[in-house]
């Protein structure tokens, strides 16, 4: 009775036949592989499940699994297929989940609201997939997010605000991406994440740096701040800057010395190493400028340190050490430590030369050294000095520019008045030295001659000229000065007057 149903069966079109083979094949498969629909958690077949641990690496799955326990404190999904996280990837909260891995997967989307229910997350890791932008707001809900690894990626767009509410985010790697906008927002004063220590922007297409903005960055941020492997375009700016953190020894400046390279603005566009512009592009070599002052002003020298946190000591010059516990407030101490800065209250020139601050912590011990150089002089409210040595020089030359005015600028003779001529010519001072130009006249008719008499005579009634005693008591009239319009007095014989002219002498 077998053998009518066996012809039955063999009597069957080839196309049927082929039909069913294959819905048998595709059944037996599925029932083999449930695990790749995104079924519910099996910690025997599907993942591994270590105490608080889920690990469910290269699994090929397509979807999160689902009922997840609470007490999940690790997820390991990476190398699977799940290319979108939705907002429902998990039901409930996972309150103790602090570990996600969802690396290497081919995620290329990411729902805004996909962490509304692992907010105690710390560290995050989506590198190695597809995603192309970072929308606003997206990471907003992890306020507790330490680690956040975006690299290797085809993220080419950022928004300003993707990266909010990250208050307690330390170390974000973005590199091997398609950026070419420096996120200045992470780390300026105002927007920047206050505890991100790690800035990773390497391999990326970056062209122009805020160079101005990251110049007054503290160290501690410059230390992690790494943007080697860019497309940077050439300029003896980025170089100082550079060398500056090269001699500072800030790690993203020595770790990867050799990696630092920019293109030429030429039409070559040649590949240089950025710390050879000095000779490619003859930028001046980078030296550390001292710290000016001026007199009277308050002075804050900061101990730049690698790291945060670090317990600082400062010494003055000639090793005076200062005391960690001084006290602002007293008004005889000009010198006291604030914040681990050194601040010099009315700064004289004696405190001119060099400031050490030593600075300690568990890991580090890092000394700094800050030149102050005092001028000798104020700065007032217009920003103009006044230096002391300058006004003694104009001085002077104004001393001599007057004397010269009084010897070779005679002042006009008015020949109008002449009586104001007589009076010039014939009244001399017995009291004092003088430098006088008269005129002689032998005829108001003829021209007058220059001459100039230097006279020195003693303010002694009783003294002759030059220091002669006229032993008479009083002084002769001259009899020839008596018969002329003008009275001068009769010198001693014995006594000489210094005259210094250029005619002759008319005594």
């Amino acid at each position: 009775m077998l053998h009518p149903q066996f012809n039955c069966v063999s009597e069957m079109p080839p196309s049927i036949k082929w039909c069913i083979r294959w819905a048998v094949c595709l059944s037996f498969i599925l029932a083999l592989i449930p695990r790749s629909r995104g079924s519910m958690l099996n910690c025997h077949k599907m993942c591994i499940c270590a105490s608080n641990i889920v690990s469910c690496s290269k699994m090929n799955l397509t979807m999160v699994p689902s009922e997840l326990p609470n007490y999940t404190a690790v997820l390991d999904i990476s190398f699977n297929e799940i290319t979108r996280l939705r907002a429902q990837w998990t039901k409930h909260k996972l309150p103790n989940l602090h570990n996600l891995l969802l690396s290497h997967n081919g995620l290329c989307f990411i729902s805004s609201e996909a962490f509304i229910f692992v907010k105690q997350l710390r560290y995050l890791d989506l590198s190695s997939n597809k995603l192309r932008q970072l929308d606003e707001f997206i990471f907003e809900p992890l306020i507790h997010l330490e680690v956040l690894l975006l690299y290797n990626n085809q993220i080419s767009q950022i928004d300003r605000t993707a990266f909010s509410g990250l208050s307690g985010l330390q170390k974000l790697y973005l590199s091997q991406n398609q950026v070419s906008r420096f996120p200045l927002e992470l780390v300026k004063d105002k927007s920047r994440l206050d505890k991100l220590s790690l800035l990773d922007l390497s391999s990326n297409r970056i062209k122009v740096l805020p160079i101005q903005d990251l110049q007054v960055l503290p160290a501690w941020i410059k230390n992690g701040l790494y943007f080697h492997n860019n497309t940077l375009i050439c300029d003896c700016e980025l170089y100082s800057l550079m060398a500056h953190w090269y001699i500072r020894r800030l790690n993203s400046a020595v770790d990867f010395k050799d990696e630092h390279t920019c293109v030429h603005p030429g039409p070559d566009k040649r590949v240089l190493r950025l710390y050879g512009l000095n000779t490619h592009m003859n930028c001046s070599t980078f030296k550390e400028t001292d710290q000016e002052a001026y007199l009277e002003q308050t002075l804050t020298l900061s101990c730049d340190t690698k790291q945060r946190k670090m317990s600082k000591t400062w010494m003055l010059p000639g090793n005076i050490l200062v005391p960690p516990d001084s006290n602002q407030s007293d008004t005889n101490n000009d010198k006291f430590v604030k914040n681990g800065s050194l601040e010099i209250k009315s700064i004289r020139p004696e405190d001119s030369g060099v400031y050490t601050c030593f600075a300690v912590s568990e890991y580090l011990n890092e000394t700094l050294y800050v030149v102050v150089k005092v001028h000798n002089f104020t700065l007032n409210g217009n920003g103009e000095t006044l230096n002391t040595a300058y006004t003694t020089l104009v001085g002077c030359l104004a001393s001599v520019v007057l004397v010269l005015i009084y010897l070779y600028l005679t002042p006009c003779r008015c020949f109008c008045c002449p009586d104001q001529g007589k009076k010039n010519q014939h009244e001399d001072s017995i009291h004092s030295s003088m430098l006088s130009v008269t005129p002689t006249h032998e005829d108001m008719a003829t021209k007058a001659e220059l001459n100039r008499h230097v006279a020195f005579i003693d303010p002694k009634d009783l003294q002759g000229q030059n220091g002669k005693v006229n032993p008479n008591g009083d002084e002769e009239v001259d009899e020839e000065a008596m018969q002329g319009k003008g009275k001068r007095k009769k010198s001693v014989a014995d006594s000489i007057s210094s005259v210094f002219s250029d005619t002759p002498i008319v005594v």
